[in-house]
C-alpha cells in the first residue's frame, strides 16, 4: 500500500501548495485513527485540505460551521415524531459521515464541544437512550482561530487530548502563494483532484499501519521522552499514558509512509513535537521567560540519547 500512501499525499498537494508536510502529517493521523486540531488564522486553505482529502479517499463529508448558537443535537442528531410510522424516528446529526470539518470548534458552546468530543471518542451517539454507530473510518478535523481572536474560548485540556495531533498551516512562501495565485485564475482548486483510494482501502491501510512493529528499546525512548515531559522544571503537566500512546500510533503511521513495517527512532522525533504540544501545561514561569511548549519539547528531545537500533524479528 506504500505507492498507494504516496499517491494521496500527492494528489493532495495539488491544492494545497508548499506545505508537504502539513499534507504529509494529516494523512499519517488518518492512517492511525486520529483526529486533527488546525489552528490557524482564516483563509490559509484549511477547508480546503480537508475536502481534497475526502475526495482522493472516497469519504463522505460533512461540514459544521460552530457558533454560539449551534447546540448539541446539531452534532449528534435527536427524535421525532414520524406520524406516517406513528413511532418516534432518529434524524442523524452532523457527525454521521466518514470525515467531519468543525469550522473553528472554538466559538461554540463548551456543552457543544463536548458532544463532539464524546463521538470523537467512543465513535457512537447516544440519543434518548439508544446507541448508534458513526461510519467507519471516521476522522474529525477541527479549526480554532489563534486565542485571543474575538468571540473565541479555550478548549479545555481534557478535550485537546482528544485530539493526535495539533498543526498550523501558515502563510504560503513567495514562490507558492505565487503559483496559487497563478492556478487559480481561472479554475477552483478541487476541479481536478480526483480519487485515489476508496473507503475500503483506508481501512486496510489502517489495518497495516495498526500492524506495524514497535521494538521495546522504541517504547523505552517514548516512555524516556514522556517522563522527561513529567519531570522538567517548566512544565506542569507532563504528557499522559495516552499521550504516549498517542505517539507509538502515529510513529507506527510515519514508518508506513516511509515505506517500512517497523518504527525507528526517527519515526518518534518526527512526530513528537506535534502530537505533544499541545498536551502539555507549563509553569508560569516557563511563559514569562517566552518559552513556547514546541520550545521545552525541542530541548528533551536533544536530550534524550536515542536507542541505536537494527530491524529486528518480530517475536
Amino acid at each position: 500500500m506504500l505507492n498507494k500512501s504516496q499517491e494521496v499525499i500527492e494528489e493532495v498537494k495539488k491544492v494545497i501548495v508548499g506545505k508537504d508536510e502539513i499534507v504529509k502529517k494529516v494523512f499519517m493521523a488518518i492512517l492511525a485513527k486520529g483526529h486533527i486540531l488546525l489552528e490557524d488564522i482564516p483563509g490559509v486553505g484549511k477547508t480546503t485540505l480537508a475536502l481534497a482529502f475526502s475526495q482522493v479517499m472516497g469519504l463522505d463529508f460533512n461540514r459544521i460551521q460552530f457558533t454560539p448558537d449551534v447546540v448539541a443535537s446539531d452534532i449528534v442528531g435527536f427524535t421525532i415524531y414520524d406520524k406516517e410510522k406513528e413511532k418516534f424516528v432518529y434524524k442523524p446529526g452532523a457527525v454521521m459521515c466518514n470525515l467531519l470539518l468543525g469550522d473553528e470548534i472554538n466559538r461554540t458552546s463548551s456543552r457543544t464541544q463536548a458532544a463532539l468530543l464524546e463521538v470523537m471518542e467512543e465513535g457512537t451517539v447516544t440519543v434518548d437512550g439508544v446507541t448508534y454507530d458513526v461510519p467507519n473510518p471516521f476522522i474529525v478535523i477541527a479549526t480554532q482561530n489563534p486565542i485571543g481572536s474575538y468571540g473565541t474560548q479555550v478548549l479545555p485540556q481534557s478535550q485537546l487530548d482528544r485530539f493526535m495531533l495539533k498543526l498550523s498551516i501558515g502563510y504560503p512562501d513567495f514562490e507558492s502563494q505565487v503559483e496559487i495565485l497563478r492556478e487559480r485564475q481561472s479554475e477552483q482548486p478541487l476541479d481536478n483532484v480526483k480519487q485515489v483510494i476508496t473507503k475500503e482501502e483506508l481501512l486496510k491501510m489502517q489495518e497495516e499501519v495498526n500492524n506495524i512493529y514497535v521494538s521495546d528499546p522504541i517504547l523505552e525512548y517514548i516512555t524516556y521522552l514522556t517522563e522527561a515531559t513529567r519531570n522538567h522544571p517548566l512544565i506542569l503537566q507532563g504528557i499522559s499514558p495516552r499521550g504516549a500512546l498517542t505517539v507509538s500510533r502515529i510513529a507506527k503511521a510515519n514508518a508506513f509512509v516511509s515505506g517500512r513495517d517497523y518504527v525507528v527512532p526517527e519515526d518518534i522525533i518526527d512526530v513528537f513535537i506535534d502530537t505533544c504540544s499541545h498536551r502539555i501545561i507549563l509553569e508560569h514561569k516557563s511563559k514569562i521567560a517566552n518559552n513556547t511548549a514546541k520550545d521545552i519539547l525541542k530541548e528533551i528531545l536533544g536530550k534524550i540519547e536515542t536507542p541505536d537500533i537494527q530491524k529486528k524479528a518480530r517475536a
